[in-house]
């Protein structure tokens, strides 16, 4: 049989993997020496976790985050060809989705190396679940700009979408952000514009909520350093 490149999704927030990760995956896992990680200590924390067997000091780790150059990473699926299946990791939740893992996946693609995706936790479609907006046509638009006026400009043009197109909108947040970001939201959009807010998901915090703008802005939640997903429907 040849060797692969998995994709293995990790477990979200600090409740035990079982809650999101299947038996299947650990069996999958046991059949990687080589891991494609964007932190080499978290990787080794969320092995452990999800009940890697092999002793990490015969683990190979090959980092790749935004310090990463694309030079580096030509040789990252190299055990592939000598019959050695290689797993991708994101920090939390699904590989390549808001991460930077496509890069390599796409280079699978183009040696030809099969590629597998595994099930497993992602926050932008737990949200998107949780939210009762439209889950057939959405947009996942990262992170937004941190200049005020540039997030006004965007929620204006991605608001104007969502009542022509009925697409929903959604975004992520640096945790420390979120306040401000949910405060614009609530300030900015039409008044009955929707916003769901959900925070911690998966852990014992979590927060899911759905209501109308001008209702956020009376008693929000505190999100400080909390992560969140947000998203935006007529």
């Amino acid at each position: 049989m040849s060797a692969k490149l998995i994709l293995f999704p990790v477990p979200i927030g600090e409740g035990p993997a079982s809650l999101s990760i299947p038996a299947y995956n650990r069996e999958m896992l046991n059949t990687c020496r080589y891991f494609i990680v964007e932190d080499i200590r978290t990787a080794r924390r969320n092995l452990k976790l999800m009940g890697y067997d092999t002793p990490i000091d015969d683990v190979t780790f090959y980092e790749l985050n935004e310090h990463t150059a694309e030079l580096d990473i030509v040789h990252y699926l190299d055990p592939i060809a000598q019959g050695q299946n290689v797993g991708l990791m994101s920090e939390a939740g699904l590989p390549c989705i808001a991460d930077p893992g496509n890069l390599i996946t796409s280079m699978a693609h183009r040696q030809g190396i099969e590629v597998v995706p595994l099930v497993g936790p992602g926050s932008i479609f737990l949200a998107l679940m949780a939210s009762g907006f439209n889950g057939q046509n959405f947009a996942f638009n990262g992170y937004p700009p941190v200049d005020r006026n540039k997030i006004l400009a965007l929620i204006k043009t991605l608001e104007a979408r969502i009542h022509r197109d009925s697409q929903t909108q959604i975004f992520i947040e640096a945790p420390y952000r979120n306040d401000r970001l949910l405060n614009l939201f609530a300030a900015h959009l039409m008044p009955t514009t929707r916003i769901c807010v959900a925070c911690d998901i998966l852990q014992p915090t979590q927060y899911i909520r759905t209501r109308m703008a001008r209702l956020w802005l009376t008693d929000p939640p505190i999100l400080h350093k909390r992560p969140a997903i947000f998203l935006l429907y007529k």
